[in-house]
């Protein structure tokens, strides 16, 4: 429900020796070539940085950004490394390997580089706010808020610190605490187009499909090609039996970002709904293994493998269902009732 963002170092050409002229100049012309999207150039420009000193930070940084936005994580995780190895405490470094561990699942080691980020600096309202997505993402949401509620402290005038607070209650299913600070966040941008998709969400669980379709419209209308909208409004069409309408929503959805785990879920609940079962299961799986943290999927796999008649998975799941609080016991024991 959420974007990660990234950094590209700039610098500007400065004075010194010649060898550290030639550094400066060769980033800055790769600077400019990467703002005009001519990649390949940009990258020749830094591999000469490196032959001139193979441990220039800055080029190793910049590298594995490129690496970080064409979604080559381990790619880009391996530059940063080089980029802190040549340079400790670079900060910009840190932060961005912070994304490409996000991006891994390698939740722990991101939460160990952001302490090192707040100890260094430890007012750093940005730190938070990633520690908070972090926590988000390993389901522990008391830690996300108190993350969340520090970065916004230090930054009170930032509309997605707001944001993901309001998501992080709508996780803990405290829906009047989320629309209230989605609504907050709204005053700060009403051009928030997240804003109006994490309304649409709250509208959904609490089946009001009508106004959840009016928010997930707002939200298109900001963003008519965001695939995580489209998808949830094909989730919102599969809800309301609009089955076809659902599936061109979220198949173009996958067709603009095939790494989003959400919309193999609803393809999965499409294959459930239209009797596909074994393609349900297959989808459904696949969301589980790219990410884990979805909303609902055991829930969807339990009845997946019900429906095939694999009783033994269908329980397993509905029970992590149940950790989830997305079911209750007595729909466990009503699944789960040997015979």
């Amino acid at each position: 429900m959420r974007k990660w963002i990234g950094f590209i170092a700039l610098a500007a050409v400065c004075c010194g020796g010649n060898k550290e002229t030639r550094l400066q100049r060769f980033l800055l012309q790769s600077n400019v070539l990467l703002e005009h999207n001519e990649v390949d150039q940009a990258v020749h420009y830094l591999r000469e940085a490196l032959k001139l000193d193979s441990c220039f930070a800055d080029a190793w940084n910049n590298l594995g950004t490129i690496s970080f936005n064409q979604k080559d994580y381990q790619e880009a995780l391996g530059h940063y490394n080089r980029a802190i190895e040549c340079r400790p405490g670079y900060q910009l470094a840190y932060f961005n390997r912070v994304n490409a561990e996000y991006e891994l699942k390698e939740y722990y080691s991101a939460l160990s580089d952001v302490e090192k980020i707040l100890k260094a600096k430890p007012d750093t309202s940005t730190a938070y706010f990633f520690q908070g997505l972090i926590y988000t993402r390993l389901r522990q949401f008391d830690n996300a808020l108190n993350s969340f509620r520090k970065a916004s402290s230090l930054d009170n005038v930032n509309a997605e610190i707001l944001v993901n607070l309001g998501t992080v209650h709508y996780y803990k299913r405290q829906f009047d605490s989320a629309r209230f600070y989605l609504k907050e966040g709204l005053k700060l941008n009403n051009q928030e187009s997240n804003v109006f998709n994490a309304m649409a969400m709250i509208e959904i669980e609490l089946k009001e499909y009508d106004s959840a379709k009016s928010w997930m419209a707002k939200a298109l209308t900001l963003s008519p090609d965001d695939p995580y909208y489209l998808n949830n409004r094909g989730y919102v069409s599969l809800l309301t039996d609009n089955i076809e309408a659902a599936k061109e929503d979220i198949d173009l959805s996958i067709s603009l970002d095939p790494y989003n785990a959400w919309a193999y879920r609803n393809k999965g609940l499409y294959y459930l709904m239209t009797g596909n079962n074994e393609d349900a299961v297959r989808l459904l799986k696949r969301c589980e293994e790219m990410d884990p943290f979805v909303e609902k999927v055991y829930y969807y796999l339990g009845q997946a493998y019900a429906k095939a008649g694999d009783k033994q998975r269908s329980c397993e799941n509905f029970r992590k269902s149940l950790e989830r609080n997305e079911i209750t016991s007595k729909e466990v024991e009503r699944y789960c009732a040997t015979k």
